[in-house]
């Protein structure tokens, strides 16, 4: 059954055309990669922010959201809760207006922050079952 949270969280992702992937990673078995990958082959626009890479899979990775060079309609956040704690007031600060939080790597505090804050969060639903929901291409993971 599709709740009206997952509903609006497929509306959120079918709208959108630029996404940021905070924890993006050049491994390949990590769903850093498997996300950014997903995003890539959907058609998104996909910008891979970690500060420990220049590139990942052929795209140029920036060091913080601040550095973006265009602001994007979601954040997701593959990371552990005390940074997506931190994405959460950087997004807050940038107007940064859509936060999804994969699992794993929010709590109730840090999601009641960003709402707080005003930010439209999407949290505990896996980014990558959702856009198969949307039926985009399977890549292999």
């Amino acid at each position: 059954m599709v709740t009206p949270e997952i509903r609006e969280a497929l509306e959120i992702l079918k709208k959108a055309r630029t996404l940021a992937v905070v924890g993006a990673t050049p491994h390949q078995e990590k769903y850093g990669y498997k996300i950014l990958e997903a995003l890539q082959a959907a058609g998104y626009q996909v910008l891979p922010v970690n500060p420990k890479y220049d590139a990942i899979a052929g795209v140029t990775c920036f060091p913080s959201l601040q550095a973006l060079p265009l602001k994007p309609e979601i954040v997701v956040t593959v990371v552990p809760p005390e940074v997506t704690a931190r994405i959460v007031d950087e997004c807050s600060q940038l107007g940064l207006p859509v936060i999804w939080m994969q699992p794993g790597s929010w709590s109730e505090e840090i999601v009641a922050r960003a709402r707080d804050y005003g930010l439209k969060v999407v949290h505990d639903l896996c980014l990558l079952f959702s856009l198969k929901n949307l039926n985009f291409p399977d890549p292999s993971f």
